[in-house]
């Protein structure tokens, strides 16, 4: 008799829709990919998903089963009504493991990004690999490439950890290809990937516009750290722009972001609501890069038109410490405004080399907070300057004065 575990491994591999795995002998072996029968199971324990070579996704959009919206979105992101579901889709589990020995997911993104840029999907692409409602995850040691939308997408989880990933895409003509994107999660550990993308490396995302602040599940207690990442269109690291759930207590440390049109960024808007706080990039190197921090609060994209526009995000305690990098257009760009400044900002040891020699490089409006020590370049006049023993060398001017120039 199979045990009661291998019998949950056996169900949740009977799921799969049309799906082909290859092996390295050649030899195809038809599967059904894991669709909604999962979440008939709760608190399942999947001892070991092993991928040894390469899994391929069935190109056919309706093959692909149809799910409901996110709650916390209301809204299937790029249409009304229902999403495509993932090619490894699971929700209500518990100690979930998907690991190998670096083989590959390949989504075969190519069909779908073109069918998006056409116009000829009727719903939302789905991401490659969705979590959602489980707990205790780990996912290692596989390389994930080419999803038809976001790629790996843990959704109100927790105690999740993701380790020794590749994830790659284009990184132009792949639209929304973000590689890891943490959303309503808490307690993750993001550590030792390698990410390169048509979109986002990382995203942080806790829900959107009313849908979110009525879902009310914050991400929170999130370490990312040791990640190489490549945005060409977008940046190496993001929280928001869907946050309104809120966002606490991150920590980004040791991390690489090279030829990217950003590396770290906070994007959030008007009729967002939601908190973004107590966040910590720490060790930070940027390499080739257009705009190195940013901050950005007119992100205006709405689910429809229930939202709040008076429903303004917060957004205090971040702090930026031992930044470097070479290569770096605008080294620092905080975009708050009157109804959401920026709050208890600190920049710590920066010393950023810099591609264009324009004054406004250090760009802020309706910033507060500080400098500690001497950091180049040179910050704006919306910040204090104290020495290393935390005297007060220079107060700000004016924490609401503008030095936003998108022309640079």
């Amino acid at each position: 008799m199979p045990s009661k575990r291998w019998k949950t491994f056996l169900n949740f591999i009977m799921l799969w829709k049309v799906s082909t795995v290859l092996y390295g002998s050649g030899h195809l072996d038809k599967l059904r990919s894991m669709v909604a029968s999962v979440s008939a199971y709760s608190h399942v324990v999947i001892i070991s998903f092993h991928i040894q070579n390469v899994i391929v996704t069935w190109l056919d959009e309706k093959y692909w089963p149809l799910m409901p919206p996110l709650p916390s979105y209301g809204y299937g992101r790029e249409h009304p009504g229902p999403r495509y579901g993932s090619l490894i889709h699971g929700q209500h589990l518990k100690d979930v493991v998907i690991t190998g020995h670096n083989g590959t997911i390949n989504g075969q993104g190519q069909t779908w990004w073109k069918k998006y840029r056409q116009k000829l999907l009727n719903h939302t692409r789905g991401p490659l690999v969705q979590i959602m409602w489980s707990s205790d995850i780990l996912i290692s040691n596989i390389t994930l490439r080419d999803s038809p939308f976001w790629t790996l997408h843990p959704y109100d989880c927790e105690n999740v950890t993701i380790k020794n990933l590749t994830i790659l895409a284009p990184v132009f003509q792949a639209p929304n290809t973000d590689g890891i994107d943490p959303d309503s999660c808490k307690d993750m550990v993001i550590e030792d990937c390698y990410i390169s993308v048509g979109d986002d490396g990382v995203a942080i995302k806790s829900g959107w516009d009313q849908y979110g602040i009525t879902y009310g599940k914050p991400s929170k207690n999130i370490l990312i750290r040791n990640l190489i990442v490549r945005s060409n269109v977008s940046a190496g690291i993001s929280i928001g722009s869907e946050m309104s759930g809120g966002v606490s207590n991150v920590t980004i440390e040791n991390i690489h972001i090279w030829n990217s049109r950003r590396a770290v960024r906070i994007k959030t808007a008007a009729g967002r609501g939601g908190y973004v706080r107590d966040i910590t990039y720490r060790n930070l190197t940027f390499d080739t890069v257009r705009v190195g921090i940013v901050i950005k609060t007119d992100y205006n994209e709405h689910p429809d038109g229930g939202f709040d526009p008076k429903a303004f995000p917060v957004l205090e305690n971040i702090s930026y410490t031992s930044i470097h990098g070479e290569a770096v257009r605008v080294p620092v760009r905080i975009q708050g405004s009157a109804e959401i400044p920026v709050r208890n900002v600190t920049f710590w040891d920066m010393s950023v080399g810099i591609t264009n020699k324009k004054k406004h490089i250090f760009q802020c409006a309706f910033v507060e907070g500080r400098v500690i020590g001497t950091i180049f370049p040179a910050p704006c006049d919306n910040l204090d300057l104290y020495d290393e023993q935390g005297n007060l060398v220079r107060p700000s001017t004016s924490q609401n004065s503008s030095d936003i120039d998108y022309d640079i």
